[in-house]
């Protein structure tokens, strides 16, 4: 299917003017529109409805705001939006919150002052008041990564509760009793997944120990700290788990630096696949969240909704994968 692009190489022009001249605008030269339209009939060219449509009710750009860029996690998510509003001939306003509700406040205002025709978030906290206001507000909007109870708001999220159980359960499996775990702090994707380690534990007669569970800002060096607080405890850990990518890496730095053998001395698990967990030796086991498929869900979700404001808010959750290496199993 030829594309806004193909339609402005063949008339040697923007993708700009082809949108203008499309919309039938002004200042655009008698010649220029006549390449313009002959370009479009030889490539027999369809204007794509739904960008046509956020044109007329608001622009062509879509906002995305993330909790934190740095995590590989919202890196993924982030190319997918981009990749599905690329071919909507949409543009991507990204903001990075760093976690800092402030700053999500701003942003949400900023979309707002930017006319966007909707926002994609990963929200930094369980309060709605902004997001209550944003729908006021007539901004269409889906919810990504966190669940916020109580506002009918579009939204994409995984399965916390089960991804931490399973991965607490495999623990358990390859023997482990004493397991450390590491949460973030504040937040609520952090205690769905102390939920799903805390369950597992006592299924299978074990109870969650106070010295063994640390609650940190989700950041390497947090993570770095943590472990070393708990390889300092005078009963270690036998295993750690870690939820997040970030505190994964700093845990890890940590063990090795203090030389603990991975899995014979210490078992190891995280979530999040990056690209250093299967590079180590041994390599990690993991939750692999779907992250593109939940921006690509998520996408899908605010185009539906600009098109059809009114219709019932849907929540999406998708199941994440389990993927076992050799970081937990004594040898």
């Amino acid at each position: 299917m030829p594309s806004i692009k193909d339609v402005a190489d063949i008339a040697g022009v923007s993708t700009a003017t082809v949108s203008r001249v499309l919309a039938d605008k002004p200042h655009v030269r008698p010649q220029v529109r006549e390449r313009v339209l002959a370009a479009v009939e030889s490539l027999n060219y369809r204007p794509n409805l739904v960008a046509r449509s956020l044109r007329v009710q608001k622009s062509n750009k879509i906002g995305l705001i993330v909790a934190d860029i740095q995590n590989p996690f919202f890196t993924s998510v982030s190319r997918a939006v981009e990749d599905l509003a690329y071919q909507h001939e949409l543009s991507v306003f990204l903001c990075n919150t760093d976690e800092n509700p402030e700053k999500e406040d701003i942003y949400l205002d900023l979309m707002q002052d930017e006319n966007v025709a909707g926002v994609i978030i990963a929200p930094t906290r369980q309060t709605a008041s902004a997001f209550t206001e944003a729908i006021k507000l007539d901004l269409p909007m889906v919810i990504i990564d966190r669940r916020l109870p109580g506002v009918g708001i579009d939204s994409v999220l995984i399965d916390n509760v089960d991804a931490s159980y399973r991965l607490t359960e495999h623990l358990i499996a390859d023997g482990h009793r004493r397991i450390a775990a590491m949460f973030g702090m504040d937040s609520v994707t952090g205690s769905q997944r102390y939920q799903g380690y805390a369950q597992a534990l006592k299924d299978h007669d074990l109870q969650p120990s106070s010295d063994l569970v640390i609650h940190v800002n989700a950041r390497e060096e947090e993570g770095y700290q943590a472990a070393k607080q708990l390889l300092n405890r005078t009963q270690p850990p036998d295993a750690i788990l870690t939820s997040n990518g970030l505190l994964s890496v700093g845990a890890f730095r940590a063990l090795h630096e203090s030389k603990v053998a991975i899995p014979d001395e210490i078992g190891f698990a995280s979530f999040d696949e990056t690209g250093w967990t299967t590079l180590v030796d041994p390599p990690i086991t993991i939750i692999e969240q779907p992250t593109y498929e939940i921006g690509q869900a998520a996408t899908e979700l605010l185009l539906k909704r600009i098109e059809t404001p009114a219709r019932p808010a849907r929540e999406i959750i998708l199941k994440a994968n389990l993927v076992v290496r050799n970081s937990c199993a004594r040898h």
